[in-house]
């Protein structure tokens, strides 16, 4: 198996403005050899959004990543997702593989 690159978004609190909202930095990582699970396609029900369709994937990140991805955005295949939950790894010991942590993202077209 062979994974793919792809960019992790962060946006950290940095501090607040004058009107005392927050300020965010927002910060990218390169991060390789994810396996990348095409999940689910299907349309939205609801009359809000008739066009509208769900895309999901599980990212499968590497041994080597370390950091949590709760509200993180993640760049996969040149389209964003937003990370699902928390995720968590596996522990290590029962992954005989070079991957231990399954992530669920998602987005809403249309």
């Amino acid at each position: 198996m062979k994974g793919e690159t792809v960019i992790v978004e962060r946006r950290t609190k940095t501090g607040v403005d004058d009107l005392n909202d927050p300020i965010y930095e927002t910060t990218s990582t390169e991060v390789q050899n994810v396996l990348v699970c095409p999940g689910s396609t299907f349309d939205v029900i609801g009359s809000i959004r008739p066009d509208g369709a769900e895309v999901t994937y599980t990212l499968h990140f590497p041994k080597t990543f370390f950091g949590g991805l709760r509200g993180c955005r993640i760049s996969v295949r040149g389209e964003w997702f937003s990370v699902i939950g928390d995720p968590k790894p596996y522990t290590l010991e029962n992954c005989p593989t070079e991957w231990c942590m399954p992530v669920e993202v998602g987005v809403v077209n249309g």
